[in-house]
């Protein structure tokens, strides 16, 4: 069962409870959500065949978010290292330098994206992403700040891994399997780059509290976020907040 709660700015304080060594400690949700664009080369034309066969395999299903080989990927992108330098760069000009070298990235594709937030299992990251794909008429909303971001290729992105988000058809304002139908090219390919939240320069960019709540964090035993003092999950059509059970 789930119990809606009150979605007004005024009930909107996010606490994250996150793994810090082999402890839980407590931080602010960021509201800051960092964009930009590079400019980077469309992928070969050998390796996105080699993308579509294996995405013929997979079994991707209308929201999914799954990881693609990189590995296996970069023996066919020449331009891998280019990528990755104009996305250096650009967190760079944000008082970043060399801050991707410091997370681990990966290859990501989905097929649209519920609204979801990655808190129980990311809390102590930030991500950030680069896409790949050419504009497919999709963006990144994030329903809580109001906040919409088209993706084409060379869109960047650094934003708090609590703060609810999906990828829609723009000028939709929820998430339905519907718009991502099969035999349609709807996928977006990303690199994404785990970036330690604890780090300073981070923290510093994105505006997190450290132990904004530690008499909580010392009672759970997981990662997990509370919004106006309970614990809350996602509703997946529409990134509005819900108390879980």
């Amino acid at each position: 069962m789930t119990h809606s709660i009150d979605q007004s700015p005024a009930s909107n304080t996010l606490t994250s409870f996150f793994w810090s060594g082999d402890a839980i400690r407590s931080r602010s949700v960021s509201d800051v959500v960092l964009v930009g664009a590079v400019d980077v080369p469309p992928p070969p034309a050998r390796l996105v065949a080699d993308w579509t066969r294996e995405l013929s395999r997979m079994t991707l299903e209308a929201g999914d978010v799954e990881a693609m080989p990189l590995a296996r990927a970069r023996t066919r992108w020449p331009e891998y290292s280019q990528c990755v330098r104009a996305a250096d760069d650009w967190t760079s000009t944000l008082g970043l330098p060399g801050v991707l070298a410091s997370g681990d990235v990966a290859l990501m594709v989905c097929r649209g994206a519920r609204y979801h937030h990655d808190g129980e299992q990311y809390g102590g990251a930030a991500f950030s992403n680069l896409f790949l794909s050419e504009d497919k008429g999709q963006d990144v909303h994030f329903p809580s700040l109001g906040l919409r971001i088209p993706l084409r290729r060379g869109t960047v992105l650094i934003f708090d891994t609590c703060q609810p988000h999906a990828v829609i058809p723009r000028g939709s304002n929820a998430f339905d399997a519907a718009d991502f139908p099969n035999g349609q090219d709807c996928t977006q390919l990303f690199l994404t780059w785990e970036l330690p939240v604890e780090d300073a320069r981070v923290a510093s960019a994105l505006n997190v509290a450290f132990d904004t709540n530690r008499p909580a964090a010392m009672r759970v035993d997981d990662e997990q976020v509370w919004r106006a003092g309970e614990r809350v999950s996602v509703r997946p059509d529409s990134g509005m907040w819900y108390r879980a059970d």
